[in-house]
């Protein structure tokens, strides 16, 4: 069977298109939790147990959920955010919900990185919490979460292809349907290069950016 060029160009943007959004809501629900892990931690500049021993389980019990079975999972409640439990666009309610958790643990280990003393240095400058988180915490984890979000972006293609097994489009999608199930060898290798390559292409620029980012500092 002869692969489609319009076929596979339309599940390559439908691929970027899952990544793209995903990552958008995904990263600023990791960053949130991420941020929420480090200051409420014992010792920290908004130490308060009570709310870490509430985020800290749920960003586990999320993170231990294999994506394939939380997407399952929540058909219920994609059905209600997207109104569809079937399609692109109902592929990226749990795509959101698997890539936050784990990013938030990127997030955390990058900015317990940096360095207590210019944390006390910030306090003893009168910085308020806010500030000390993005006027000191950001900018110095900054190239560290330049190599988090690029793990986190290499995980989302991975997961989309999972996505695209159950109907959720994309080149997993092309690859189950028009290349396990019809027997298309070709399009299976197509698809598979053209992962490799985005992944590729995702990993060096992060690494790009982070070396540039850390020779600035």
């Amino acid at each position: 069977m002869e692969v489609s060029t319009e076929l596979i160009l339309n599940a390559l943007w439908e691929t970027l298109y899952m990544v793209s959004i995903s990552l958008f809501f995904g990263g600023i629900l990791g960053i949130f939790l991420g941020v929420l892990l480090v200051v409420t931690r014992k010792g920290h500049i908004l130490e308060n147990r009570w709310v870490f021993s509430i985020v800290n389980p749920i960003v586990n019990t999320f993170r231990s959920i294999p994506f394939i079975i939380l997407l399952v999972a929540i058909i219920p409640f994609t059905r209600l955010v997207v109104g569809t439990s079937i399609g692109t666009t109902a592929a990226i309610v749990p795509l959101v919900l698997h890539i936050g958790p784990y990013f938030s643990r990127l997030v955390e280990n990058s900015l317990l990185e940096v360095d207590e003393g210019i944390i006390e240095a910030a306090k003893a400058m009168g910085a308020t919490p806010f500030q000390i988180i993005r006027r000191f915490l950001f900018p110095e984890a900054f190239a560290s979460l330049i190599l988090s979000l690029t793990t986190v972006t290499i995980g989302l293609i991975g997961a989309t292809a999972m996505a695209g097994a159950v109907g959720g489009g994309g080149l997993g999608d092309v690859a189950i349907t028009y290349g396990y199930q019809r027997f298309s060898t070709i399009t299976i290798f197509v698809t598979v290069v053209i992962l490799v390559l985005l992944v590729q292409g995702i990993q060096s620029i992060g690494n790009f950016l982070e070396r540039k980012i850390r020779r600035v500092h």
